[in-house]
């Protein structure tokens, strides 16, 4: 009998929009990942404490207190309620395949799925614009060289343009000259 295929709950959209960025890497936070994994952030968080050696730096840590504070302020974009008493944890794609181990259930098996090929489709993403970005500088500086180039000839045009006029002296014989 064939394997039943898993496939994520929610839409990727959805899980692409609860991924920040935060000291420099693409992260989750403990409060969305709950929700997405339908259980209490409480919950989540007593999992991943039990199975501490399971989520090295590279997986999860805690924001500080002025990251946790610049979040807040900006509540409608990261969704972090003021009301919260302790620094939220945020995970990054590793971290967030790892909680499905920890909390084990259907809804985080099928989640994780989908919370990697979010990860996976953000980080494509940036490849693309940073190839398009290094273009683009390349196409700038070009232009730059150009934009110098032709400065010099709309220089050298408007100085023949204005040069003053000279008689020149005639070559050649003139009856009449004394």
């Amino acid at each position: 009998m064939p394997t039943p295929q898993l496939r994520c709950l929610v839409p990727q959209e959805i899980i692409t929009r609860k991924i920040l960025f935060i000291r420099g890497m693409k992260v989750m936070l403990d409060k969305d990942l709950a929700e997405l994994y339908q259980v209490p952030v409480k919950v989540l968080n007593q999992a991943v404490k039990r199975n501490k050696e399971r989520f090295p730096l590279d997986f999860m840590f805690q924001l500080t207190d002025n990251e946790a504070k610049h979040l807040r302020s900006q509540f409608v974009t990261a969704n972090v309620s003021a009301k919260s008493r302790s620094r939220p944890y945020v995970f990054t794609d590793y971290g967030a395949l790892q909680l499905s181990s920890v909390i084990r259930s259907t809804v985080a098996t099928n989640v994780s799925i989908g919370i990697i090929k979010a990860f996976a489709r953000l980080r494509e993403l940036l490849s693309v614009n940073k190839d398009i970005r290094k273009k683009i500088e390349q196409l700038e500086q070009r232009s730059s060289l150009h934009d110098h180039k032709i400065g010099i000839i709309w220089g050298n045009i408007y100085k023949l343009l204005h040069e003053p006029k000279t008689r020149k002296k005639q070559i050649g014989f003139r009856p009449n000259a004394r």
